[in-house]
């Protein structure tokens, strides 16, 4: 699975406009809303908020990956921002946030949606491409940045 199958370009930010966790996931949920068939922005956002009360999804390196199921969704989809500032999200690493890669999956999907998930993580685990995506200017080049970095 690559990530140009769950990440469409309409669904990436180069500058999240959050100052907060709770924000943050809102305007995630947004992108995620007009990419995702079945589950309104509501729904998303709860998805996505139950899920980080169970545990941060903060990785630490200035990345965070928030992710959950719903059962209103048919397809895998994913949303990307970039924060210039930093968010506080209660990281691993007591770090700001400044990537932010989010998953939405349907549910009954568990092997896709850890597939998903360890693509991105292997993605932004790597320093020189986490200062690539900080330095790119656009979404357009945010989203060539991990398509292209994604395909080696």
């Amino acid at each position: 699975m690559q990530i140009k199958e769950f990440l469409l370009p309409e669904a990436v930010t180069s500058d999240l406009e959050s100052s907060g966790k709770l924000d943050v996931l809102s305007e995630l949920g947004k992108l995620l809303s007009g990419v995702c068939k079945g589950a309104s922005e509501a729904d998303i956002v709860a998805a996505l908020v139950e899920r980080e009360r169970l545990a941060t999804t903060g990785i630490g390196d200035g990345v965070a990956i928030p992710h959950a199921k719903s059962d209103k969704l048919t397809e895998i989809r994913g949303a990307l921002g970039i924060s210039r500032t930093g968010i506080p999200f209660d990281a691993v690493d007591g770090k700001p946030v400044h990537i932010f890669v989010a998953l939405l999956a349907p549910q009954g999907v568990a092997s896709e949606h850890l597939k998903a998930l360890a693509r991105i993580s292997r993605l932004v685990r790597e320093p020189d491409f986490r200062n690539r995506l900080m330095t790119t200017q656009s979404a357009r080049e945010l989203y060539q940045a991990i398509v292209e970095e994604d395909g080696k």
